[in-house]
């Protein structure tokens, strides 16, 4: 079982890569919340655990939470990335 952790910063399109962001701007959102990813990675077919009081390295000021998911396959966490950015787009639609 491969877990992986994903932050709310991956997916902000008010952060730059080098502040973050792990995804394209194109499916990036403004302030992505741990109950939208948690609800896009549930979807997109993982187990998801929302870890709230949780601040990301980069950022250790704000506690955004974070979510672990498990059950994940090897084929990437891009892969995963993209897919779950593109749910996230969907659930603000």
């Amino acid at each position: 079982m491969v877990e992986n952790i994903i932050w709310p910063a991956y997916f902000d399109a008010d952060r730059s890569r080098s502040e973050g962001r792990r995804v394209p701007e194109s499916l990036a959102v403004s302030e992505p919340t741990v109950d939208e990813i948690a609800e896009a990675v549930r979807q997109v077919g993982y187990d998801a655990l929302i870890e709230p009081d949780v601040a990301y390295p980069r950022s250790h000021r704000e506690e955004t939470g974070r979510v672990a998911v498990s059950n994940a396959d090897d084929s990437g966490k891009s892969d995963l990335l993209q897919g779950v950015a593109a749910y996230v787009q969907a659930l603000r639609d």
